[in-house]
């Protein structure tokens, strides 16, 4: 496997890790905000283009069914193409995909945008995190935990632009500044030296592909993403829905936001964690801990002790996520890309997948006790968890 040699690094060497480190939390967090800002924008949305509720629903699949394609495509091919083009082209795309979702004139070139921007993003999501992985192998749990905490600043940030926008008067200028905010970014990667990763991802063949997918590791991360994503996006969709008539009208509407604030201390906490405890030790401690959180949020807490345990909730649940995915890229470094890709579309299986059946069941059962439901893949969720550990019976280390 080729890595780089973190003891013997040079000063030229390490000054440009630190640069293309900063470069790739930046554009992470931009990433988010575009990403977040979906929601918020939908009023505007359909006040400005008079667009049916029909068609404000293809917002969210719109910029998310290409960017899983070329995640998985980039995840096949990363290897076969220089890093810091290939990052350039995601970078780039995404900045001009959200800057012409605020120029567009109709709603269906908005979509439009929306599309292109997803595509673009595939690229960069699909390089910026493996980029990661090779330029800390010893430190794989930290990095992608302050990489997602940077997509968390981000999230939360973007639906306070899209309001700042309309206080304004024109949701548009949140698009102008967050896609003019890519040309300083754009410009430090233009000017950056290549990465120091000698040669970054193994050239990637079918009989490789299987063994990825023979992996233990990366199976047992594929189903624990599939399982904590599916969770995170039903209180992602049904959340705010869940908190009205349970909390006051203005803080049930910014409870997801109160549980996304919880995501930036619990991935910076978890990144410290995982060189002490070892990824499987700290996902089975984070999984367990998913267990009081909800039992005291769902089946305990009245009133605004609601907030409490939504807070809660996300500074657990947050940290799983880089965890898993840190253990799977341990077990086969040398094809960090795949392992990227396999994540970023169980995750966002189970993301499409658990709010869907919640809708179903809540209403037949109330949204009560759908929430409790949950409780089944968090069980699920633990066991899995579990069984990686003492079955394979070792835990990687970072």
């Amino acid at each position: 496997m080729n890595e780089t040699a973190g003891t013997h690094e040079t000063e030229t060497q390490r000054d440009t890790r630190r640069w293309w480190t900063l470069a790739v939390f930046a554009y992470v967090a931009l990433e988010g905000a575009g990403l977040q800002m979906r929601g918020a924008v939908i009023p505007e949305l359909r006040a400005t283009f008079g667009a049916p509720d029909w068609q404000l629903g293809l917002v969210a699949p719109a910029g998310t069914l290409g960017y899983l394609l070329v995640v998985m495509v980039v995840g096949v091919v990363a290897s076969r193409f220089d890093t810091r083009r290939l990052l350039l082209v995601g970078f780039v795309g995404t900045g001009v995909g959200i800057f012409f979702m605020g120029v567009a004139p109709s709603f269906l070139l908005f979509l439009s945008a929306l599309v292109g921007r997803g595509l673009f993003t595939g690229v960069g999501r699909g390089t910026d995190r493996p980029l990661l992985s090779h330029l800390y192998p010893t430190q794989r749990g930290r990095l992608f935990s302050y990489y997602d905490m940077m997509w968390a600043v981000g999230a939360t940030t973007g639906p306070a632009l899209v309001a700042a926008a309309v206080w304004l008067g024109d949701w548009r200028l949140a698009y102008y500044t967050l896609g003019l905010a890519f040309v300083p970014l754009i410009g430090l990667v233009w000017f950056l030296p290549t990465p120091d990763i000698a040669g970054g991802d193994d050239t990637l063949d079918l009989a490789e592909l299987r063994r990825i997918g023979r992996q233990p590791e990366v199976v047992a991360t594929a189903v624990t993403l599939f399982l904590s994503a599916g969770i995170e996006g039903g209180l992602f969709t049904w959340l705010t829905t869940f908190a009205q008539g349970r909390v006051p009208g203005a803080l049930a509407t910014a409870s997801l936001s109160i549980m996304l604030v919880a995501y930036i201390p619990g991935r910076f906490v978890s990144g410290r964690l995982s060189e002490r405890f070892g990824y499987a030790r700290l996902g089975l401690v984070q999984a367990g801990l998913l267990v009081p959180a909800f039992l005291y949020t769902f089946f305990l807490a009245e009133g605004l002790a609601l907030l409490v345990g939504f807070f809660a909730i996300g500074l657990v649940l947050s940290g799983l996520y880089p965890t898993m995915l840190a253990y799977g890229t341990e077990a086969v470094p040398e094809h960090s890309a795949p392992v990227n890709a396999i994540a970023a579309v169980t995750s966002a299986a189970g993301i499409a997948a658990v709010p869907a059946v919640m809708g179903v069941l809540i209403g037949g059962e109330g949204i009560l006790q759908t929430m409790r439901l949950l409780w089944a893949p968090i069980a699920v969720l633990l066991a899995v968890t579990l069984v990686t550990w003492l079955v394979i019976g070792r835990v990687t280390e970072p």
